[in-house]
């Protein structure tokens, strides 16, 4: 193994989505509340949208389903997205009847709506997950907190490269999920 992808590996290990979503979901509904009730949000925000999909993954890859995390065989991400949908529309269930703050609410209502399309998209193409989660989370804590989270799209770059050396996606698939993370953060500033 090359010292490159030794980096690859590890970036993409340490900013896999549950970790990425974990850390910007607490942000995000720490900005939404203005206090901390809204790191609890945030915090269930995670649970729905990365840490249940995480488990789900790896339960199944356990059970031989998968060989890792990556479900490098496009024809076999439908079921993870099916579980991302129930488990971020539950946890907008809760969120609704909770009166969450609006902010954290319309942010997990932008993931799942991002979520149906990398499910749509995923019947023809395998376009990346990975870069879509880092690249919403980016720009959702820009919509929340400040422009200045833009730089931090250099995360985001990091993903995505490392997903391009790993041989997981082509260029391509990387930036067309990285546009549509972006994308998602729209529905915060149309909202």
């Amino acid at each position: 193994m090359t010292a490159s992808t030794t980096v690859a590996r590890t970036v993409t290990d340490v900013l896999q989505p549950r970790n990425v979503l974990l850390a910007g979901m607490l942000g995000i509904g720490f900005a939404a509340a203005g206090n901390w009730t809204g790191i609890l949000w945030g915090l269930l925000g995670a649970l729905c949208a990365g840490i249940v999909p995480a488990a789900y993954i790896e339960w199944e890859r356990k059970r031989g389903t998968w060989g890792d995390r990556h479900v490098v065989d496009r024809k076999k991400r439908a079921p993870i997205f099916f579980v991302i949908l129930g488990s971020i529309g539950a946890g907008s269930v809760v969120m609704i009847l909770g009166q969450a703050p609006r902010g954290i609410l319309v942010a997990m209502l932008a993931l799942w709506a991002m979520t149906v399309v990398l499910l749509a998209v995923n019947t023809a193409w395998k376009i990346s997950v990975d870069s879509a989660v880092a690249s919403a989370v980016v720009a959702l804590l820009a919509v929340v907190h400040s422009p200045w989270w833009l730089i931090s799209y250099a995360v985001t770059a990091a993903v995505c490269w490392s997903r391009v050396a790993l041989k997981y996606h082509t260029v391509a698939q990387t930036a067309a999920g990285a546009t549509l993370g972006a994308a998602t953060a729209a529905a915060l500033l149309i909202l």
